[in-house]
């Protein structure tokens, strides 16, 4: 098994108004030996925004705001800006985050030039009522019969019902195109898709998706394959170029009798091809074990979300117990060395 090391509680909740109830799930991204930090910051009430703060070293925090950088604006994301993720492309940052309307949960996007000042591109995933999921997808022999189980709508609010649309999240940009094409993974319960050969994002109509959800056995790029990730997997950090392949750190979850258990997990998908799975990890790459990973806002949670690398080591950031973020380090050549133990067959 592959070694990891962790380093510890990098960022915790604050009396600040904006995150007095936690902090977690942060965007990484690294310039020179800088990195910055878009967290998902909490408020009483469960009221999310993204703050902000620079590391000078991968452990070694330098700036950090007062105020969020990011907050909700439009009614699609009234109730919480959460979960950022982001990548660089060409010479522009790619921030996606999940908006939450209070009732629906969905891939939103920013995008900056000097990740100061954002242009909210808004919703880049569709509005599909469960009905018309169930219609789309129900012909579909080949898609896990968890679909159906986990994005079913239990009619609990019959006023509004046109209004209610299956969650949508964990929206993951390549940090750069292939074969010239912006390619994204994103998530609906149980497994991970990906969306490749996109020239432009106004190519995201609805016509585009009812497309999409007719295929949608032809979009998944990883289900849940061992007992750490057997209830269902998601998205968890961008994926990082290596001469090996994408190396994806995931999430993947697991029920136990004192309910779900969040761990990363790590995948490599080919360069040109991600749609085509290279290798998995059989284990979790790290899982709850610490105090401040089993009890908090959710227990029994570590959800990757961002890296950083320096020469060969990996640290990896991530939310723990939805209350706090830490880093694990692990070296990467070991890694890649450890991945191509298991090749997919």
């Amino acid at each position: 098994m592959i070694g990891i090391k962790k380093e510890g509680i990098l960022l915790e909740k604050t009396t600040l108004d904006f995150e007095n109830e936690g902090v977690l799930n942060p965007a990484v991204i690294k310039d020179g030996d800088i990195i910055h930090l878009f967290y998902r910051a909490v408020r009483k009430g469960n009221h999310s925004t993204i703050g902000y703060c620079r590391l000078e070293s991968p452990l070694k925090l330098s700036k950090r705001n007062e105020a969020p950088v990011l907050f909700p604006e439009m009614d699609y994301e009234s109730q919480g800006v959460e979960d950022p993720r982001i990548v660089k492309i060409e010479d522009l940052y790619y921030l996606t985050y999940t908006a939450f309307d209070g009732i629906n949960a969905l891939g939103a996007l920013a995008t900056s030039k000097d990740l100061i000042h954002w242009d909210k591109k808004g919703l880049i995933v569709p509005q599909i009522t469960y009905e018309e999921f169930s219609d789309f997808t129900s012909s579909k022999e080949e898609l896990n019969a968890k679909y159906l189980r986990y994005n079913i709508h239990n009619h609990k609010f019959e006023k509004d019902d046109e209004n209610r649309f299956v969650w949508d999240k964990n929206v993951i940009f390549f940090p750069r195109k292939i074969n010239d094409k912006l390619c994204f993974l994103h998530r609906i319960r149980p497994d991970i898709q990906i969306l490749v050969e996109l020239n432009d994002l106004d190519e995201l109509t609805p016509e585009f998706w009812k497309d999409y959800f007719f295929n949608l056995d032809k979009g998944i790029v990883l289900s849940a394959k061992y007992a750490h990730e057997i209830s269902y997997i998601g998205g968890g950090c961008p994926p990082i170029e290596t001469a090996e392949g994408w190396l994806l750190i995931y999430h993947g979850v697991h029920d136990t009798l004192k309910g779900y258990v969040y761990s990363a997990c790590a995948a490599l998908l080919d360069l040109e091809n991600p749609k085509k799975e290279i290798a998995r990890l059989p284990y979790p790459l790290f899982k709850p074990v610490l105090d401040w990973e089993l009890t908090g806002e959710v227990n029994n949670v570590c959800f990757p979300t961002g890296t950083a690398t320096f020469e060969d080591t990996l640290y990896i950031y991530y939310g723990a117990a939805d209350e706090r973020i830490a880093v694990v380090s692990v070296n990467l050549p070991q890694l890649l060395e450890e991945l191509l133990l298991y090749p997919v067959k």
